[in-house]
């Protein structure tokens, strides 16, 4: 089993059980062991400014699914909550980021890991280091403090709320 990150985003319908219902899916993945699940946080849109706040969250996942397939996975979890695909940066109901496949560095004509944003990106870098902590080297070197630290835009607002429970993985609230 290889750790994976995936970044969890919503902001259309009910983005909080969209959240949740994300979190349990990934849970139920056959081939994944659900790893802990970061607290949640509220940030503003990063494309068009007309649409509501995110909520954001990152979850740990273990696998034993090849890169593709887990993309595969996390595009069908998208689609069964509602996910249309628009404009670039536009509201969604689900946007489930494969950001970290282990160590490996992949760029594949669907897929680059580690997500090319993810250093520019304030609601994927405080949930990442609130489960890998700051001093966590990225697979090109670099730590996630230093990147939280010169990140452009405004941080994140970490809500009281987490997620809850989720089946076969425990008591997963993000408040640990």
């Amino acid at each position: 089993m290889l750790r994976c990150y995936i970044g969890l985003g919503a902001n259309l319908g009910d983005p909080l059980q969209q959240l949740r219902g994300a979190a349990r899916a990934l849970a139920a993945l056959p081939g994944c062991r659900p790893g802990p699940l970061s607290p949640l946080y509220r940030s503003t849109p990063l494309g068009p400014q007309d649409q509501p706040d995110f909520l954001n969250a990152v979850a740990a996942l273990d696998t034993s699914l090849a890169p593709l397939d887990l993309l595969d996975a996390l595009q069908r979890i998208e689609a069964a909550a509602g996910r249309v695909r628009g404009r670039r940066w536009g509201p969604r109901t689900l946007d489930l980021d494969l950001l970290l496949y282990g160590s490996r560095q992949l760029d594949l004509p669907r897929l680059t890991v580690p997500h090319p944003g993810i250093a520019s990106r304030a609601f994927v870098l405080w949930p990442l280091a609130d489960l890998c902590g700051e001093d966590f080297r990225l697979p090109w070197g670099e730590d996630i403090g230093t990147l939280k630290r010169a990140c452009p835009g405004p941080a994140p607002v970490r809500q009281a709320e987490g997620l809850g429970p989720v089946a076969g993985g425990g008591e997963i609230d993000g408040n640990e």
